[in-house]
């Protein structure tokens, strides 16, 4: 569970996303190695009850859980800690104060502003004292870029303390540059090597999502530099592989 460690160390980590709710789905994924799971709120119907469930499965198999949210607020980020998230990743970080309230959101006073309450994190108010070391020492804010703001802000962002990794959101990056899905545009790939060179320079670990299940795919981002990579998602793994296994079935009849 030392993710925080690994990513301060810049060791390279693979995850993947889960937008299903199903525990089994988490509980297959986290035994199958992934270093970290996403459960993803912003494109998903995941609901906070169930997250919190997917929470305690990812827990048992020691996979770290980080929820990425549906947007950079407070009282989201405070729920989904009291649940038991591991870490967050936020959408849509610009500049370094919007990094600097997803930190604050995370934390109790006086390293923040969260809220004080008791939940399953301070296990239902019998270890508080020892969640709040817990969060010193384990809690993991990844902010995701995806706006051309946050090209231009990258180095304030990156250097915002507590900030442990970021992920790049390359469609809506794209959408912002007003080349929406133009992922192989000079100025797009310009903009992506923007944000990666900020990190190898600031020692900050990031990567982006690889989505569809390639292997190939995922080792040239390694080849080019990211330690930070989230492999597919639940339902493009499991579309996939029918879809292969089916062809190939179909293709010896």
């Amino acid at each position: 569970m030392q993710l925080k460690a690994k990513l301060a160390r810049s060791e390279l980590t693979i995850g993947s996303w889960i937008t299903l709710g199903h525990p089994a789905i988490a509980e297959i994924m986290a035994s199958a190695g992934f270093d970290w799971l996403v459960l993803d709120m912003e494109h998903s119907v995941l609901e906070l009850s169930e997250v919190q469930t997917i929470i305690q499965v990812l827990d048992g198999q020691r996979c770290p859980a980080i929820v990425r949210l549906t947007s950079n607020h407070p009282d989201q980020i405070k729920r989904v800690m009291d649940a038991g998230a591991a870490g967050i990743m936020v959408p849509m970080i610009k500049s370094a104060a919007d990094a600097q309230a997803a930190v604050e959101s995370v934390y109790y006073p006086p390293e923040g502003k969260r809220g004080v309450g008791l939940a399953r994190a301070q296990g239902y108010g019998a270890r508080f004292h020892e969640y709040r070391q817990w969060l010193k020492n384990n809690a993991v804010i990844i902010v995701m870029i995806e706006h051309v703001d946050a090209v231009y802000n990258i180095d304030s962002i990156l250097s915002v303390p507590g900030i442990d990794a970021y992920i790049i959101g390359p469609y809506d990056l794209s959408g912002s540059m007003g080349r929406p899905g133009e992922l192989d545009h000079p100025q797009v790939q310009d903009a992506i090597k923007q944000i990666l060179d900020a990190g190898h320079r600031l020692r900050k670990p990031g990567g982006i999502h690889v989505i569809e299940p390639e292997p190939n795919v995922l080792q040239q981002r390694i080849n080019a530099g990211f330690n930070f990579l989230g492999y597919s998602l639940d339902i493009r793994i499991l579309d996939t592989l029918c879809r292969n296994h089916m062809q190939t079935i179909r293709s010896q009849l």
